[in-house]
């Protein structure tokens, strides 16, 4: 049994008056069918002879003709909070004829569809963006096979993506950075600017944040999304639109190292080498920390952080009674104290192998959020003064981004193991690439 949206193809204009047409009355709504039919219509007259004369020969002929049908798994409702990136197929046309934006929707669990993707008026200080190069996160993933990730719950359909870059197709009248034509990384998350945390530049933990992708807010991965022009960044000449979708996963690891002051000094530990634990030890790198040790229970990962410059890499187990042995394995590898570990991946026991390598009066970031909560030896690590900090998202870190990738500082190319395009079935293809693992870090589209 499939839930079906009925949507009028063709909006009927409001009149003003005693006889105003009642278009509210005619409803988008969802129903359990079959085969759909139309439970309800109400509108007053006068209508334009043209609308009334094919609304009574739709209804009498073939009401397919008058409604498109969507496949979802719970009950839509308009969103309220849709950001700049677009709005709901469901909502009304604006009248004019252009090109039909499609999205890659999240309709359910583990269904994902193209379908239309209305976007909003263009502001004065937007952009709209045509997007040619869009990755998949591990948010993305877990979001699809999950519909939820930690706070956050999918209970509409949601425009998925958000590491993403692209041309500028048009700007409005106050954007004064930007032309159509250039070609743009898009930081995807739009703070308040009005509260305290914003107000102290902290805006990535600002309560309003609209973040693509993040419910109830659309994401990017579509053909074009319309965004502030302030958080579009130009791309260097030298660097890729694929490597400006980069600067997402990269901006993690950026802002990781900046929170635990990574210098020429610091010696560190990396806890996973997934996407995100390899760009913070390739950002570490750029900080320049001396001497970097990554460990991962998959012998292809740790393959790939040699590949990419780690001092020293170590495969360990899931089991919570190796961590005294594998300690003493790291310290021996890393042949100095470890001075910052990150976690990148979340778990009891990577965040407890982590309290326990680092030495005393040093550092563990918490980066990964694979537990919402653990359980861990927070007293021995409290006694020997070990602090413990957490990052969320980023800020202010397009610029070093895209310097580092300029610069050649940081290559982000080698992570960028499979593409698809941006049809139905790639679309289902990639995320199954992506969530299998195996030999994919980052999986790219170029639309």
């Amino acid at each position: 049994m499939m839930v079906g949206c009925l949507e009028f193809t063709e909006k009927l204009p409001k009149r003003k008056g005693p006889a105003e047409s009642n278009y509210s009355h005619i409803k988008s709504y969802h129903c359990h069918c079959v085969s759909l039919t139309l439970q309800r219509l109400s509108v007053s007259l006068p209508l334009p002879p043209s609308i009334l004369l094919k609304l009574v020969k739709t209804l009498s002929i073939n009401l397919v003709q008058f409604v498109t049908v969507q496949v979802c798994e719970f009950p839509y409702k308009e969103s309220k909070k849709m950001g700049k990136g677009g709005k709901s197929h469901e909502e009304a046309k604006n009248g004019e004829e252009e090109e039909e934006n499609m999205a890659a929707w999240l309709v359910g669990l583990n269904t994902l569809k193209i379908q239309p993707f209305k976007l909003p008026p263009l502001g004065p200080h937007d952009a709209r963006v045509r997007m040619k190069a869009v990755g998949i996160c591990g948010s993305d993933v877990h979001f699809l096979k999950t519909l939820r990730l930690a706070d956050f719950v999918v209970k509409e359909p949601m425009v998925i993506g958000h590491e993403c870059a692209g041309i500028i197709e048009e700007v409005g009248r106050e954007v004064k950075n930007l032309v159509p034509g250039d070609r743009v990384a898009l930081e995807p998350g739009i703070s308040c600017w009005r509260c305290d945390l914003c107000k102290g530049g902290r805006y990535n933990l600002c309560p309003e944040m609209k973040f693509f992708a993040t419910p109830p807010v659309h994401g990017s991965l579509a053909h074009q999304v319309v965004h502030p022009a302030d958080l579009c960044f130009k791309l260097p000449d030298n660097v890729s639109l694929e490597e400006g979708a980069m600067c997402e996963p990269l901006s993690v690891g950026v802002h990781a190292c900046r929170r635990a002051n990574i210098g020429p000094e610091t010696n560190m530990l990396v806890m996973g080498a997934g996407p995100i634990g390899l760009v913070t030890m390739l950002a570490a790198r750029a900080f320049g920390a001396p001497r970097i040790v990554i460990v991962d229970v998959d012998d292809n990962r740790l393959s790939v952080a040699k590949d990419l410059g780690a001092d020293g890499v170590f495969k360990v187990s899931t089991n919570m009674q190796d961590i005294p042995d594998e300690v003493e394995s790291i310290r021996k590898i890393m042949g100095t104290g470890v001075d910052v570990s990150f976690d990148c991946a979340g778990l009891n026991k990577t965040m407890s192998t982590a309290l326990s390598a680092t030495r005393a009066g040093g550092k563990v970031c918490l980066v990964g959020m694979g537990h919402a909560e653990m359980t861990v030896p927070l007293t021995p690590a409290a006694v020997r003064e070990v602090d413990v900090i957490g990052i969320f998202r980023y800020k202010n870190t397009w610029p070093p981004c895209l310097e580092f990738l300029r610069s050649g500082k940081i290559d982000v190319k080698p992570l960028i193991t499979h593409r698809f395009g941006f049809s139905q079935k790639e679309v289902e293809d990639a995320f199954e690439t992506s969530a299998r693992g195996g030999n994919a870090i980052k999986v790219m589209f170029n639309l």
